[in-house]
């Protein structure tokens, strides 16, 4: 079997790096001519733990390959994934204008049959303008060449995608065909031998469902963080409070942790979108835009709780931050907490003396020459003024207090992700500031 992966960002990439690995043929396609290059000189463009190996193990058994060249990789494929950029645009809709060409390009060199499936993330009806895009360039050809299109969306966790790839919790996967649908289960054969259950149902619940799936969990984060600050305003404790709740089943211990918001190229996007998919059909998703304008506001967090330390007054200040990507395990800075607090920051004449075990490269192209970029931890709290804990990478979860202690000039952290333990660092001297915990009211509102 030989498939055709059309784009080479983190979902394709992942998909066919894990689809080589169970011994299917894989040409990954782009159109960016460097980025092929490298990928060809085994240069992973992307920070995914395993991903690397994986890609290296199966360039070299040569079932996996890259090209620019969509109109001879498609000649013999059986299957092509959309797995291209669907970026918002400015009324939060999503941009599928790269799907569309990619589907324009299968209608115009497939010379036999073509399923032809969108990983993309993309709004319901899509794969509707999919297949009109295919068929229409298939009659300019004056050809009759069958085909399918079918909805495959990706629920991986940066950070962890390939094992989620590998060992997925489901696969749903929409058709219209039993053709298709034959086709799909072969393919995933490999992974659903395990146990691991697959989905079946119709085109648009498929695509639905991954809408419904991150607005769901989005929804968890800012329902938390919303308790969290009022936790702060009556003395209530938020981490009692979420052993409290996540005990319940119905409810579950998973993204229940608060903190200083969600970011990445998923969730904000994907709330975004489907609040605007339902205003197409003159539905007000109430609650979805409640998590939206929740979750921006928890990305000042933090900095409110710094402005509030220092009396309102950061001006020449040294702030030391541990953290930039959104989430530990990716460099992905996409809406990451830490660009808001970094330029609500400079902003308010801080300098900003920032480490990040693999974000260094993104974070320079979002704030260059403005911030200082540090190659170790405690390099970044020499002649701070505090310590800003923004991302929970597991090397901040266990670090040397006293080092801390005598290179900070005030005994002050504040922690974004509440991973430290408040009473311990009390008794060591810190003054400490963490989310939903404090019964001093930190939390304020200006």
């Amino acid at each position: 079997m030989k498939i055709v992966i059309a784009g080479t960002g983190y979902v394709g990439l992942v998909t066919g790096a894990c689809l080589s690995e169970v011994g299917i043929d894989v040409v990954c396609i782009d159109v960016d001519q460097a980025k092929i290059d490298d990928l060809k000189n085994r240069q992973v463009p992307i920070f995914e733990p395993g991903l690397e190996e994986i890609l290296h193990r199966n360039i070299k058994k040569n079932r996996l390959s890259f090209s620019t060249n969509i109109a001879e990789a498609i000649i013999d494929a059986e299957v092509v994934f959309i797995a291209v950029g669907t970026p918002p645009e400015e009324d939060g809709g999503a941009d599928i204008g790269q799907v569309l060409e990619v589907a324009r390009d299968c209608g115009k060199y497939m010379k036999s049959y073509l399923l032809v499936v969108t990983k993309s993330t993309v709004p319901v009806g899509t794969s509707e303008k999919v297949k009109n895009a295919i068929q229409k360039e298939i009659d300019n050809r004056r050809l009759k060449i069958d085909f399918d299109v079918a909805s495959n969306p990706e629920f991986l966790k940066q950070g962890a995608a390939v094992e989620d790839f590998l060992k997925p919790d489901r696969i749903v996967i929409g058709t219209d065909t039993k053709r298709a649908e034959d086709i799909m289960k072969r393919l995933y054969k490999p992974f659903t031998i395990n146990g691991h259950p697959i989905f079946f149902m119709d085109i648009v619940s498929a695509e639905m469902t991954k809408y419904a799936a991150n607005s769901m969990l989005a929804t968890k984060i800012s329902f938390m963080n919303d308790i969290a600050n009022l936790c702060e305003l009556t003395g209530a404790d938020i981490n009692m409070v979420r052993k409290g709740i996540g005990s319940d089943p119905r409810i579950g211990s998973k993204f229940i942790y608060p903190g200083i918001g969600y970011g990445g190229s998923c969730f904000p996007k994907d709330v975004k979108a489907l609040i605007h998919t339902a205003g197409k059909y003159n539905y007000d998703l109430r609650l979805l835009k409640a998590v939206e304008a929740i979750n921006s506001d928890q990305k000042l967090t933090l900095f409110k709780k710094i402005m509030k330390s220092f009396s309102g007054d950061i001006s020449g200040k040294t702030i030391a931050l541990w953290g930039l990507s959104y989430k530990p395990q990716t460099d992905d800075m996409r809406e990451a907490p830490a660009v808001v607090i970094i330029k609500k920051l400079l902003e308010a004449g801080a300098k900003i003396k920032a480490y990040d075990p693999a974000a260094k490269n993104e974070a320079f192209k979002y704030f260059g020459n403005d911030i200082s970029y540090c190659d170790d931890q405690y390099e970044a709290l020499h002649e701070a003024d505090c310590l800003a804990l923004i991302t929970e990478w597991s090397e901040f979860r266990s670090p040397k207090f006293d080092l801390i202690k005598s290179l900070l000039k005030n005994p002050l952290i504040f922690d974004g992700r509440n991973i430290y333990d408040r009473n311990e660092l009390k008794k060591l001297g810190f003054t400490y500031h963490c989310i939903g915990v404090n019964s001093d009211s930190d939390y304020i509102s200006f």
